[in-house]
């Protein structure tokens, strides 16, 4: 029996997981879960993930692992996407922790406004987005400074650091950042993209792509990343 990863083509979170397990060569069974539909927050769903969110990695056994960074944990143990040494152990989770409370609440939360969910440009939401671009082009700036002189984010090895990074990071042109202004960061981008297994966040599960394609947004006014 192969797992399930529950997820949505558009979430970034979900595009974490899809890669670590494209290079991991890893089977899977793709659950399309539409979060604009509202279907994270069904019953059925709910009794997934009492959080409500995407992706949820369900696992051979019917264990059920939801978060997209304590995946990548799982799924990276005993490969060399996880260090041997406890302090880059450590360091990967300092990029991790970076990743959920410095960047992907800036940078995927302007990206799924303007590109994913869209939004009413009032000048209370500008101001918001605003807010959110001053804090994601903060973010960048931090990653551009270590980047200048390190290959990848931990140890000069490709990790789940990077891949819990790139993630929201090449798609943060979507939510008005112009990456253009962080040249580390376009140079580490171009050497993600030639690690083995790489795929684009587009690249499989196009029939789940395609219901989403030109859908627009059911839901209420309420801000918040999903994805």
């Amino acid at each position: 029996m192969a797992m399930k990863l529950y997820d949505d083509p558009r979430s970034g979170n979900g595009y974490k997981v899809r890669l670590l397990l494209a290079h991991l060569a890893l089977p899977y069974q793709y659950v399309f879960v539409d979060i604009l539909q509202g279907e994270t927050r069904t019953r059925e769903f709910l009794a997934k993930n009492h959080n409500g969110r995407i992706p949820v990695l369900e696992l051979d056994d019917g264990t059920r692992l939801p978060e997209s960074n304590a995946i990548l944990h799982f799924l990276s143990q005993g490969t060399h996407y996880w260090p041997n040494g406890l302090l880059e152990q450590s360091q990967v989770l300092q990029w991790m922790f970076f990743e959920q409370y410095s960047h992907e609440p800036n940078i995927a939360t302007a990206r799924f406004w303007l590109t994913v969910k869209g939004m009413e440009k009032t000048p209370f939401n500008m101001e918001l987005l605003r807010q959110k671009q001053t804090a994601g082009n903060q973010a960048l700036a931090v990653m551009n400074a270590h980047l200048q002189s390190h290959t990848f984010f931990v140890g000069e090895q490709y990790s789940i650091a990077d891949i819990a990074l790139y993630a929201y990071t090449h798609a943060a042109p979507e939510g008005g950042f112009e990456l253009s202004a962080y040249p580390a960061v376009v140079a580490w981008l171009q050497r993600v993209r030639q690690q083995p297994g790489h795929i684009a966040a587009n690249e499989q599960h196009a029939a789940a792509a395609g219901r989403v394609a030109g859908q627009t947004s059911a839901m209420d006014g309420r801000f918040g990343t999903m994805c």
